[in-house]
């Protein structure tokens, strides 16, 4: 079938596909789920941590795989897959943004964080300069990221989240029309997400159109609270793209 390369988002790690890469491999496919470096098992110091860390840590398994992949970025991991995309063009047979972070060449995030007014993310966020990182209070969690998640999952989350390195959100997206311009995309929109709003979701995908957009009824967390439709919603744009 294809491969599948799994992008976590903001502090998150690998383990957050734990129900959506059993489910991938069911259908047939090949799937590898990732830790970015200074997530999950990764334990390096996020200050130290540049994109282009996360560029090698994904080309790694591009590089690994034999065959054009399917990238897959929730969140803020919508930056990482698009400079992956750059680096690897030729090995990239579509990219899948997961309520993801969808960003012009040349720019950063700030400038569409910063009109989110529906997020909850930015009044209940920590950042230091000094040590390069920016991590979510743990009070804001469940109403920013898992409103409609059960307490285990919670707790998981609360247990494994780490923070987020500043330097590759900061960096602006080094994309060009001749590589990344040229792979077919696709959008799963999160209907009711707080963390990366509806409205801006919406635009991002509306500036950089989609050849294929999916819906799934959840908060920021669906690999928790609706595997299921997630799991499908990512199969068909992946196979849809062909």
């Amino acid at each position: 079938m294809s491969t599948y390369i799994l992008v976590h988002g903001s502090w998150h790690g690998a383990w957050c596909w734990y129900k959506i890469a059993p489910r991938l491999e069911r259908a047939g496919h090949r799937v590898v789920a990732l830790d970015l470096p200074a997530h999950g098992k990764d334990r390096r110091p996020p200050g130290d941590v540049t994109m282009q860390d996360y560029v090698d840590a994904i080309t790694a398994e591009i590089d690994r795989a034999t065959e054009p992949v399917v990238l897959v970025g929730h969140s803020r991991g919508g930056l990482a897959i698009s400079a992956a995309a750059e680096a690897r063009a030729e090995k990239v047979r579509s990219l899948v943004y997961v309520a993801a972070f969808l960003v012009p060449s040349g720019e950063t995030i700030l400038p569409l964080v910063l009109t989110d007014a529906d997020s909850l993310i930015l009044p209940s966020l920590d950042i230091s300069q000094e040590e390069g990182w920016d991590m979510l209070r743990r009070d804001a969690f469940r109403d920013a990221l898992y409103a409609d998640c059960s307490d285990d999952e919670v707790a998981l989350a609360e247990a494994l989240l780490t923070p987020e390195p500043s330097a590759p959100t900061n960096t602006p997206m080094p994309t060009t029309p001749e590589r990344f311009g040229r792979l077919p995309r696709g959008y799963i929109e999160f209907l009711e997400d707080r963390a990366v709003s509806l409205s801006l979701q919406r635009h991002m995908h509306a500036a950089m159109p989609c050849a294929r957009v999916e819906r799934v009824a959840a908060s920021h967390s669906a690999y928790f609270s609706r595997p299921d439709d997630l799991a499908r919603a990512i199969v068909s744009i992946g196979e849809g793209l062909r």
